[in-house]
């Protein structure tokens, strides 16, 4: 929802996450504490805490800095608390306002202070598979960062960011080969921004390496408002379950629930987009 400019108000948000929390999910981003002016549709994102429904699910929220990182560990029910560490020098910018070791300066406080409150930090390698700034970036540089950030902060998951939807089968095998090899011991997803048409083969990849935690969206909406890129949306939550059907991969999911949930995703980005 983040890059959608009308406000979708907080009532249809409840409803659609209340929705996604009966599907059994193991995680759900449900919102994000970043300023309401840089990301106004989430402004609400207490409020919609606050009617969320018990559930199995672990709730994740996204932050920036250490004032979202203080509003959030205000709340007990967030589990997860997700900081964007991009390993390119200009969207670190352009997504928290703070160069890299600015960053890493945040991170060091906001990850001891998320281990302190018994809570886990979900960290997203943002550009992990190439920028369109001309910055540095190959394979060994985003292993050394997740290395780096393991070592020095003790951060356990990391999701594998392809931010500009800029990621080919190929180079997700070998990216999550070598991070998972390099980890071994870490949990490490993807999280795949991509134009429709390419989605099962990035699938397919990702689960032919051993991935076992992808980060989806209903219908595919979405992607990063900070890269400016109209045509790249989150991978679809239907497309991954079309491959698990087709390689006989249980998900977990119950499918009532879930085609309730599609349902409101479909009305509610029908009518703001």
């Amino acid at each position: 929802m983040q890059g959608i400019s009308a406000f979708i108000p907080t009532e249809l948000k409840i409803n659609y996450l209340n929705a996604l929390l009966d599907c059994g999910f193991d995680r759900l981003d449900f919102g994000s504490f970043v300023s309401p002016k840089a990301i106004p549709q989430l402004q609400d994102t207490a409020l919609v805490l606050a009617e969320l429904n018990p559930s199995n699910t672990d709730l994740l929220a996204i932050i920036a800095n250490e004032r979202g990182m203080d509003q959030a560990l205000e709340f007990e029910r967030i589990s997860y608390l997700g900081y964007p560490f991009s390993v390119s020098e200009q969207f670190q910018q352009r997504n928290t306002n703070a160069s890299i070791k600015e960053s890493k300066q945040r991170l060091k406080h906001i990850s001891s202070q998320v281990h302190a409150s018994n809570r886990t930090m979900m960290l997203y390698l943002s550009m992990g598979f190439g920028n369109p700034y001309g910055d540095p970036w190959s394979v060994d540089l985003v292993v050394d960062y997740a290395k780096e950030l393991y070592e020095d902060f003790g951060i356990t998951n990391f999701a594998l960011s392809d931010t500009i939807g800029s990621a080919s089968p190929e180079l997700i095998k070998e990216l999550f080969i070598r991070v998972s090899m390099a980890l071994p011991t870490l949990e490490v997803g993807v999280h795949l921004h991509t134009n429709p048409n390419r989605a099962t083969a990035l699938i397919e990849a990702a689960l032919a390496t051993g991935c076992t935690r992808f980060d989806v969206a209903m219908l595919g909406i979405g992607g990063c408002p900070m890269a400016k890129d109209e045509l790249t949306g989150n991978l679809a939550t239907e497309t991954i379950f079309e491959v698990c059907v087709q390689q006989g991969i249980s998900n977990g999911i119950d499918s009532l629930a879930f085609q309730k949930a599609n349902r409101i995703a479909t009305s509610i980005f029908n009518t703001f987009h």
